[in-house]
């Protein structure tokens, strides 16, 4: 078997001391371009990696950004983690993802083992880590960014849009609309935080214009289409009096436009359909359904520009936090 190539070699091909090709590697501002150019070719040549945990022990971190989201089965957060990979390209930095389920003490076990390989950063979903959680990352001396979310109290960087009045704005359009018969659908609001603070300041709104939810269809497994089509299949079989329904997310509203199309219902005409994240795949819906459309990907290059930053040097309390405002389009509901 073949012996991994070294420092001492690749140094000597370059013709330059081990301490040379050592600081040339790591990107040190004392090290002429002419020396980093020899020594980056001769480790490309013998095929040397740098050995990240060595440095680390020396530098107490490494160049990994952690990154703990709660899903991909959802497009929402392969979209941010998109924008993450795109903005960290050329950065020196290398994301590690991980997924938590939903599950808050899955997510604290993967934090506390993210942290035991000294991340230069963490980036994390949501404001409503565990006690342990931000515990641990309070104490980490690293950046640390919270995204999706801004309804709550950030351990320090923080990037995302308020859900609460995401929620309400919707409410609001619909209603200047002339919508009066409000129904909700929704899923797993015991674990998706978010989806929850949207319901709620929907319902708020609605209160506020004098209205309220005519009546509501809650299921505790995650969106799905399926789940979406059979849970509006349900609610109008029951009889209901309703000319709008407002889903948890874009997947859970097309459901329930097959579900309205298998009952002979017009939609927006007679029934106007709501959801949340503007998906591409609505564009190929037969009815354009209504939608708020989140900055996914613009979260997850925004953070990590954030982020960059930070790991350079402090930043002011203004810099710490950005807050993106959803663009509501009302689909065909608009004509």
């Amino acid at each position: 078997m073949k012996t991994r190539s070294t420092l001492v070699e690749v140094a000597a091909l370059a013709g330059v001391s081990k301490m040379t090709a050592s600081r040339a590697l790591r990107g040190a501002a004392d090290v002429s371009e002419a020396n980093i150019e020899k020594v980056l070719r001769a480790a490309e040549e013998i095929g040397y990696v740098t050995n990240h945990l060595a440095t680390s022990l020396s530098s107490q971190t490494t160049n990994l950004i952690g990154v703990v989201v709660p899903s991909m089965s959802n497009v929402v957060f392969a979209e941010v983690l998109a924008g993450i990979s795109d903005a960290i390209q050329q950065s020196g930095k290398q994301p590690v993802f991980g997924i938590s389920n939903y599950n808050a003490e899955v997510e604290q076990d993967i934090i506390r083992d993210m942290l035991s390989w000294r991340p230069s950063g963490m980036i994390v979903t949501g404001l409503e880590q565990s006690e342990q959680s931000r515990k641990l990352l309070a104490g980490a001396g690293i950046p640390v960014a919270q995204i999706m979310d801004i309804d709550g109290e950030a351990i320090d960087i923080n990037v995302g849009l308020s859900h609460a009045d995401a929620g309400r704005d919707m409410a609001c359009a619909l209603m200047k609309l002339g919508r009066s018969k409000f129904a909700y659908i929704g899923s797993a609001l015991n674990k998706d935080v978010r989806a929850r603070k949207r319901m709620e300041g929907f319902r708020a709104e609605l209160e506020k214009g004098g209205l309220s939810l005519v009546t509501s269809r809650i299921d505790d497994e995650f969106s799905s289409l399926p789940l979406g089509r059979a849970l509006t299949a349900e609610l109008l079989q029951s009889g209901v009096d309703v000319d709008c329904i407002y889903y948890s997310n874009d997947d859970m509203a097309a459901g329930g436009l097959f579900a309205t199309m298998a009952a002979g219902i017009q939609v927006p005409q007679r029934l106007l359909l709501a959801g949340f994240n503007g998906l591409e795949f609505l564009e190929g819906l037969p009815v354009r359904l209504a939608t708020a459309r989140s900055p996914r990907r613009q979260i997850g290059k925004e953070v990590i520009r954030i982020l960059l930053e930070a790991i350079k040097h402090p930043l002011a309390p203004e810099q710490r936090r950005l807050v993106f405002h959803p663009e509501i389009d009302l689909g065909d509901s608009s004509f």
